[in-house]
């Protein structure tokens, strides 16, 4: 992808190129191409990117809120780093714990029009990306996200749903592996859960997004095998 460029400076170009800096910065962040640890600066991204300062300070601190930037006190901002083997286990624990429930209730709560925003951001999900794969990977991972909080706002327990959102899990999954198969095989099992979901079948929606909890735990699991070999 190319770096984003500065829009109209009219007062609605703003958003659109802060929104612009924040997919570029994040797709370089979830696919490594920024790796974990290494500092960025306000002044150094203006340069590269070309823009003024405000819209990457925007998508900084949007970075830092989804955890995946740090401020440095005087020194700017630096990645995060990687979650670690015990971070992810916990991480699955917890989405057990609360997503299947998530799920039961969005099954025999949602909404009409909340299930229709789920199958519009499922089919946008499968549409093929043009351009940047690395770009495509972030901003799907981005509608990964938003396709998991809005089953958790059609559950109606508020408390579950902030709770999830303040795991920032789907951020920090996609950042530990850049590969396809994650994506179709995500999916394959969202369909099952809209599916589900639509049919008001309580326990299969369940069932559906435990599955899925434990296949996405299967397919990240071995990233932390590899990093433990020896000469990793």
């Amino acid at each position: 992808m190319d770096p984003p460029r500065p829009g109209p400076a009219s007062g609605s170009g703003r958003p659109r190129l802060a929104d612009e800096v924040y997919d570029f910065l994040l797709s370089q962040l979830m696919t490594l191409r920024i790796e974990p640890g290494a500092r960025v600066t306000i002044d150094a991204l203006a340069r590269e990117l070309g823009v003024s300062q405000t819209p990457i300070r925007d998508a900084l601190n949007r970075l830092a809120a989804d955890g995946l930037v740090v401020r440095v006190h005087l020194a700017g901002y630096r990645v995060a780093p990687q979650i670690s083997r015990e971070q992810f286990e916990d991480l699955v624990e917890i989405r057990l714990l609360l997503e299947p429930s998530a799920a039961r209730r969005a099954a025999e709560r949602m909404t009409p029009q909340q299930a229709d925003e789920l199958r519009s951001l499922l089919a946008e999900m499968a549409q093929p990306q043009e351009g940047d794969q690395h770009l495509a990977y972030g901003i799907f991972g981005r509608r990964d996200a938003a396709f998991h909080d809005l089953i958790a706002l059609g559950g109606g327990n508020r408390v579950v749903r902030e709770t999830l959102s303040r795991l920032h899990t789907h951020v920090h999954l996609f950042r530990l592996l850049y590969d396809a198969k994650v994506t179709n095989e995500a999916m394959d099992e969202h369909a099952e859960i809209l599916d589900a979901i639509v049919a008001r079948d309580a326990d299969a929606a369940a069932y559906a997004m435990r599955r899925h909890i434990l296949r996405s735990g299967e397919r990240f699991r071995p990233i932390f095998d590899t990093m433990a070999a020896p000469g990793a």
